[in-house]
């Protein structure tokens, strides 16, 4: 997988919106206003911050070198992804866990605005 299916990947996600808040360099990608995805596009090995449940970020960091705790970021909650060299469905599966997590913690306020709830 490179930056540009990665970037088409979370594009893809319903009620996605991408951007650049911190600088020209970190692209962005949130649901509802909350980050699901961010990644430096200039960073080497190319890599991505996903949000991920605490225990299974731990296992997948035990499992695979290419997975790491959270660069800037509250490492229990969130894990750097080095995808370049990862199964394609391996990084898809942990970028709909992410999107799904930020989903799940968004207020039934925010859910049904969104039409996820009725």
């Amino acid at each position: 997988m490179n930056i540009e299916e990665l970037r088409a990947y979370c594009l893809s996600k319903p009620f996605e919106d991408e951007s650049f808040p911190f600088d020209e360099n970190t692209l962005v990608f949130k649901v509802a206003d909350k980050i699901f995805a961010l990644t430096g596009l200039e960073h080497f090995p190319p890599a991505v911050n996903l949000k991920c449940n605490p225990e299974r970020a731990i296992e997948l960091r035990e499992r695979n070198e290419a997975i790491l705790p959270g660069f800037h970021m509250n490492k229990r909650h969130w894990n750097t992804i080095q995808y370049g060299g990862l199964a394609e469905n391996l990084v898809k599966e942990l970028i709909d866990h992410s999107y799904s997590l930020v989903l799940q913690s968004l207020t039934k306020k925010k859910q049904r605005e969104l039409g996820m709830i009725s």
